[in-house]
């Protein structure tokens, strides 16, 4: 069961998201709050596996938020969850520690399919968002960072598809291995190129 902290400063969008989770059978909301720091203390409370972080609200926001709950409790994950994918607000969000990046006017499907896949350890990004973001980085480098040496064969396998946006999920059915064992080469993987999520690491194997 994935236990899951809604924070949205509309009561609406809350009630929402709740319905929308509460009709899953493997997740539970444990808690709502309407501000960032409400969501500090119930995180603090709760410690729910996921927190559905809204970025802009009144008194400290979603960013400040996120730095906080992940300041104090590290295995919690954060998904952002908005309606401004602007730069902004993604890097922010990004340094702050959250773990993927949805916008609001994701269709159900998707927003259950990151719900889940956050907490499973992945991270999702919008489509439009994870695009942008490869582009600026495109951009932004203006060298391509040598692959290090050392990675198995099926390190490579994997640090491809991680660079497709497969989750580990679709790595382990292409590769036809355990998500278990996707998730030990990804470890492998952030250690030996030095990326700190796996955003960054996407981000290698693509050269950007």
């Amino acid at each position: 069961m994935i236990r899951v902290l809604l924070v949205d400063d509309q009561h609406l969008i809350r009630a929402g998201l709740r319905m929308l989770c509460d009709a899953q059978p493997d997740i539970e909301v444990v808690g709502e709050a309407d501000n960032g720091r409400e969501a500090i203390a119930l995180a603090a409370r709760l410690s729910p596996d996921l927190v559905v972080m809204d970025l802009r609200m009144p008194g400290v926001d979603g960013i400040t938020a996120t730095s906080r709950i992940l300041a104090d409790r590290p295995a919690v994950r954060v998904l952002v969850l908005t309606t401004f994918g602007d730069d902004d607000h993604l890097y922010p969000a990004l340094t702050a520690g959250a773990c993927g990046f949805l916008l609001k006017d994701a269709p159900p499907a998707a927003l259950l399919d990151g719900i889940r896949r956050a907490a499973a350890g992945d991270s999702p990004f919008s489509h439009e968002v994870l695009k942008r973001l490869v582009q600026r980085a495109v951009h932004a480098r203006a060298e391509t960072p040598r692959m290090p040496q050392g990675l198995t064969a099926r390190e490579q396998d994997v640090l491809n598809l991680v660079a497709e946006g497969l989750s580990n999920a679709e790595i382990a059915e292409r590769l036809h291995i355990g998500v278990t064992t996707v998730k030990t080469h990804i470890t492998s993987l952030m250690t030996k190129t030095d990326s700190p999520n796996r955003v960054r690491l996407a981000l290698f194997a693509r050269g950007v």
